[in-house]
């Protein structure tokens, strides 16, 4: 199911060519839900071709009204579109009318993820948001960020990762990849002097693929691996081991760990070491390649 084989307006980043384009598709009738129902039927079972393009076309209107409210990226409006439209192309393929759903309402995920892909893909040349927790933040901390012009405060910081249920830590990083600016990988020489090249820097060996592998694997071990494995405890071990080996600045004594929780020293020595033995023995079982290495 192609653009072409459905006949769709032509579109083109010239803004009389997009004025008309979107003259156009306003111009489309609407489905009844009945109407919708038939041609989606249709299109399952006898594969109609026709069927799919009157159901894209009567829907193109609703990519128009999504894509414009991407229009601060800086992105060409008709590129948010025509990504839009691929989108709804796909939400048109999968659409089951027995679900009892409007096709607008299952399109609108498929019509996003498709400009979000698209926003992510352009608008830096180094990515910002690399995992689907970054991304739903990226998208969230834009839209909430009325004023670009100034860094949030701590105040508002706390007060978006209240809102967007994650740490404000996250909000400010995710900020500061926001404002970052792309570098040039050429030299800059206009001091005379000689400078090194952001350029000669990817000939680093640690850039080499096993490498940056192995150091993934590595941060996920010791990142979201840790976090799962302490889930696997119960409180009281869990305390204990965070208190011990996960504070850097003030880790607890023994000692300190036995008054709070009113037994001997021995005895949180002993939970502790059967608390991290339950940890690893967790951790070889989730990412087995991380350990052996």
């Amino acid at each position: 199911m192609t653009a072409t084989a459905m006949s769709m307006p032509v579109l083109s980043n010239h803004a009389t060519s997009l004025e008309s384009y979107i003259h156009t598709v306003n111009g489309y009738p609407m489905l009844s839900q009945e109407e919708e129902t038939d041609l989606a039927l249709r299109l399952r079972y006898q594969h109609d071709v026709e069927a799919a393009g009157r159901l894209v076309m009567s829907h193109l209107r609703v990519v128009v009204s999504i894509a414009r409210k991407y229009v601060g990226y800086g992105l060409p409006q008709a590129d948010l579109i025509q990504e839009g439209n691929i989108g709804l192309m796909k939400a048109v393929k999968r659409f089951d009318p027995d679900r009892g759903v409007r096709l607008v309402s299952f399109a609108v995920h498929w019509i996003k993820a498709e400009i979000h892909e698209y926003i992510l893909r352009n608008w830096r040349m180094v990515k910002i948001a690399t995992t689907k927790g970054q991304r739903k933040l990226f998208f969230n901390l834009r839209s909430l960020k009325s004023d670009n012009s100034h860094s949030l405060t701590n105040a508002e910081a706390e007060s978006m990762a209240g809102t967007l249920g994650v740490r404000k830590e996250e909000v400010l990083e995710m900020e500061a990849r926001f404002n970052g600016q792309d570098m040039s990988l050429d030299p800059m020489l206009d001091d005379g002097e000689e400078s090194i090249a952001p350029l000669a820097w990817l000939s680093d060996p640690e850039a080499e693929p096993t490498r940056v592998l192995a150091h993934a694997n590595y941060e996920s071990l010791t990142s979201d691996g840790i976090r799962q494995a302490l889930l696997q405890l119960d409180e009281r071990s869990r305390r204990i081991v965070e208190s011990r080996w996960l504070n850097d600045e003030n880790p607890a004594t023994l000692h300190e760990l036995a008054a709070e929780f009113g037994i001997s020293a021995e005895r949180v020595r002993q939970i502790e070491v059967k608390a991290l033995q339950k940890m690893r023995t967790h951790l070889n079982g989730a990412y087995p390649d991380a350990m052996a290495a």
